[in-house]
């Protein structure tokens, strides 16, 4: 697993802040930091500033430390630690700054001796209280602030980090990953479209206005009393069978409740057909209906073949042995297709 490391630029003077700043650096490697800083070159001069400013631009962030001293003085007048602070800003790095909470209680040899380099480290402290600082007072409380204040700036701001060069894949593998995932959209596409799309070998099978035969039994009474019943087949098409049960399986639904709602849609086109017949003129209301169950496992097949409805296997309790139907992605379509109201326009 790739494991990524961030680098850390670690900015202030350093005579004065050695203890600090091994509280800084042991924070930083307990996070899994690369730790860099000004004390890994020895001279100050214009050819290690422009290696500075190389590294700074490879750390992932940047942390500036203020204690009681300015530093030494580059000849455009400001101190390195301030030149480096400006330059990550400049940047664009992700900059915390951590100023000492007393400065009037650092010791007299850690603290600026002269007025002029007491005023360059107040108007320092007063350009970087203008962004985000944290305050300390021991070595210790920056080690704890530091960790704490590094986590939530990766947080808002995610770095580039490195890598371990064993962890990196090679330009062939990533070439062959990117071909793959090419090749994986295509598939995923193409199976997309065809989801939607009536499945092959389905050209010979009766669907859309052929009509299909199912056989609906009642019961009525006529004028005198007389019980009757009735055998009476109903002609449908497939377009309207599936038109009026599919909104059922728009999740899914057992065969029980898909054989009530298609009996209830045969009974009525029943009811509307025997209304023409002699025999029933003056009977009372009809009752007991039920539809040949043959034909309902007949219209469930002929549904699943045209691949309009799919079998459910969701897992379920052991006493529900009931058989689950629902919509496949082409019967959405159809129904959709079926049931959408046009625009008027």
């Amino acid at each position: 697993m790739e494991q990524r490391k961030y680098q850390v630029f670690v900015s202030s003077t350093y005579i004065d802040l050695v203890e600090e700043r091994q509280e800084i650096m042991h924070a930083l490697l307990e996070l899994d930091c690369i730790p860099a800083g000004m004390e890994l070159f020895p001279a100050a001069n214009e050819d290690q500033w422009s290696l500075i400013k190389g590294v700074i631009e490879e750390s992932d962030y940047y942390l500036l430390v203020i204690g009681g001293r300015y530093g030494s003085v580059s000849p455009e007048g400001l101190s390195y630690t301030e030149m480096e602070y400006r330059y990550a800003i400049e940047s664009g790095k992700p900059v915390i700054s951590f100023l000492h909470k007393d400065p009037e209680s650092i010791p007299v040899k850690k603290a600026e001796k002269s007025s002029e380099g007491k005023e360059k480290l107040e108007a320092f402290r007063d350009l970087v209280q203008k962004r985000m600082c944290k305050y300390w007072q021991t070595p210790q409380e920056l080690g704890s602030v530091v960790s704490r204040s590094l986590i939530m700036l990766q947080k808002k701001h995610p770095g580039i980090g490195w890598v371990r060069g064993d962890q990196v894949m090679s330009g062939d593998a990533s070439r062959e990953i990117l071909k793959l995932r090419n090749k994986i959209e295509m598939l995923e596409k193409e199976i997309e479209e065809n989801e939607t799309k009536a499945p092959s070998g389905t050209e010979q099978l009766a669907k859309g206005d052929e009509e299909f035969e199912i056989d609906c039994s009642f019961d009525s009474t006529d004028s005198d009393g007389t019980p009757w019943s009735w055998e009476y087949p109903v002609q449908v098409t497939w377009n309207d069978l599936f038109s009026e049960i599919s909104p059922l399986m728009m999740h899914e639904a057992d065969a029980l409740r898909i054989k009530q709602r298609l009996k209830t849609f045969v009974s009525r086109l029943a009811l509307e057909a025997v209304n023409q017949n002699k025999d029933f003129k003056g009977h009372r209301a009809a009752r007991n209906f039920s539809i040949d169950q043959s034909a309902f496992e007949t219209v469930l097949i002929q549904l699943s073949a045209l691949g309009l409805i799919i079998q459910s296997v969701k897992n379920r309790s052991v006493k529900d042995q009931s058989t689950y139907w629902k919509l496949s992605p082409y019967g959405v379509t159809m129904m959709n297709q079926l049931r959408a109201v046009a625009s008027a326009k």
